[in-house]
C-alpha cells in the first residue's frame, strides 16, 4: 500500500471515519490515509466518528461542552474539595499554573478524571501499581449529573480508541491483537483532562504565553476534543516549524503516543506539540484530551513484528529532524507504569513529594524546584 510522502508536513490530514464501514474501496482509501498520517505526520483530524457525528452519543458531547465552563466556574473552595494533592493517582483538580512542562509553568487550570477503578496496590508492591485508583469529583450537588457525563464520555471514546487500534493493525499488516497484547486482561482505567487556558489578559508578563510547553504524549493514542473555537494548538514538523491545528467542529484531533511509536519499531511517529495561550480579550480556551490506556505493566521496547514492506516506509520519511520536546527515553528499559509515574511526578512535583517521596527524592535530590521539570 503506497504512502504519499509529504515531509516536512504543512497540513494536518483529515480522515473520514465513515469510510471504515463503506465499500471495500472506501475502506481501502481510509486505510491509505490512516497509514500516511501514522507514518509521516503523527497527527490527524478524525471526522464522522460514532462519538462526534449526529448519532450515537453525540448528545453526550453536547452535554459535556455545556458542563465544561460550569465546572471551572465553581467556587475555588468547591474545586479544592477534589484537589489532586489528595490523590496518589494524580487525579483531581489543579489550580492555574500548578503543572510544568520542560521546566516552565503551564498557564492552564485543569481537572484530571478517570473511569472508576479500585486500586489494588498494597505496601511492598511496585509504586507504579498505585497510579490507577478512584477518581475525585466536585460534590454531586454542586454540579448534578456532571460525574455521569464524564464517565459516559470516557466509555464512548474508549470504544472508538480500541477500534482505531484495530485499524492501525490492519494498516501495518500485522496479526489482529498484536497491539492488544499491551492491554490488561482485566478492565483498564481510562483517563481524560478538562483544560482551561486563560487568555493573556489574565496573565502576568513573566508568565509568558505557554499554555502547555512542547511535549510528546506518552501512551498509545490521544483523542482531543477542542471545545472552543480558539486557536493555540500547534504541531511541530521535522523542519522544526510549528503548524497550526485549529479547531474543526465535529472532529477529534488524534495523535500518536510514544509507546505506540516504540511498539511499532518507530513506523508510527509521535509528534511534538504545544499550546499557545489565547491572545488578550479572546477569552478562555477549553479542550478535552482523552488518553488511551494500556497495561501499567506493559513493556513496549521489544516492538511487535512488522513486515519489511511496512518497515521500509520509515526510509521514505527520513530522519525525524528538529524536535523541541524531551523523549520518554525510559520506555527503552522500563514498564509503562514506571514511565508514567516519573512523568507525573515531574509534572506535579507537589503531588509526587507527598505520595512518592522516595522516587521524588531520586528525581529531585535538591528538593522540589520552584519551576518544575516535565516532558
Amino acid at each position: 500500500m503506497p504512502v504519499a510522502i509529504e515531509q516536512p508536513f504543512q497540513v494536518i490530514p483529515t480522515l473520514d471515519y465513515s469510510l471504515v464501514d463503506g465499500s471495500p474501496e472506501e475502506r481501502k482509501r481510509f486505510k491509505a490515509d490512516l497509514l500516511h498520517a501514522l507514518v509521516n505526520v503523527g497527527f490527524m483530524y478524525l471526522k464522522n466518528t460514532p462519538v462526534t457525528q449526529a448519532r450515537g452519543i453525540f448528545e453526550q458531547v453536547n452535554q459535556l461542552l455545556g458542563y465544561i465552563p460550569k465546572v471551572f466556574d465553581l467556587p475555588v473552595e468547591t474545586k479544592m474539595t477534589c484537589s489532586m494533592l489528595k490523590s496518589p493517582h494524580f487525579l483531581g483538580y489543579s489550580r492555574q499554573g500548578q503543572e510544568f512542562t520542560k521546566g516552565a509553568r503551564d498557564n492552564r487550570e485543569q481537572f484530571d478524571f478517570a473511569t472508576d477503578y479500585a486500586c489494588t496496590w498494597k505496601e511492598g508492591d511496585m509504586e507504579w501499581k498505585r497510579l490507577w485508583g478512584p477518581p475525585l469529583y466536585p460534590p454531586e450537588e454542586s454540579l448534578p449529573g456532571f460525574r455521569k457525563c464524564i464517565v459516559d464520555y470516557l466509555n464512548g471514546v474508549a470504544g472508538l480508541g480500541f477500534k482505531v487500534v484495530e485499524l492501525i493493525e490492519e494498516c501495518l499488516k500485522v496479526p489482529a491483537g498484536s497491539l492488544a497484547q499491551f492491554y490488561d486482561e482485566e478492565r483498564m482505567q481510562q483517563r481524560l483532562k478538562l483544560l482551561k487556558y486563560v487568555d493573556a489578559s489574565n496573565l502576568r508578563p513573566e508568565d509568558g504565553t505557554q499554555g502547555v510547553g512542547p511535549h510528546f504524549d506518552h501512551g498509545l493514542l490521544t483523542f482531543l476534543l477542542q471545545a472552543t473555537a480558539h486557536p493555540g494548538l500547534q504541531v511541530q514538523n521535522k523542519a522544526g516549524q510549528w503548524i497550526d491545528a485549529p479547531p474543526v467542529p465535529g472532529t477529534f484531533v488524534v495523535n500518536i503516543g510514544k509507546a505506540l511509536e516504540i511498539a511499532t519499531q518507530n513506523v508510527c511517529i509521535a509528534t511534538s506539540h504545544r499550546v499557545i495561550s489565547p491572545p488578550k480579550g479572546m477569552g478562555s480556551r477549553y479542550s478535552v484530551p482523552y488518553f488511551q490506556s494500556f497495561s501499567l505493566a506493559a513493556k513496549v521496547n521489544q516492538g511487535i513484528p512488522i513486515p519489511q514492506e511496512i518497515l521500509d516506509l520509515k526510509r521514505g520519511r527520513g530522519e525525524t529532524g528538529i524536535v523541541e520536546s524531551v523523549n520518554y527515553s525510559e520506555y527503552a528499559t522500563e514498564c509503562n507504569g514506571h514511565v508514567q509515574l516519573i512523568g507525573r511526578i515531574k509534572s506535579h512535583p507537589d503531588v509526587g513529594e507527598k505520595w512518592y517521596p522516595e522516587l521524588f527524592n531520586e528525581l529531585f535530590p535538591d528538593g522540589r524546584p520552584s519551576f518544575g521539570a516535565a516532558y
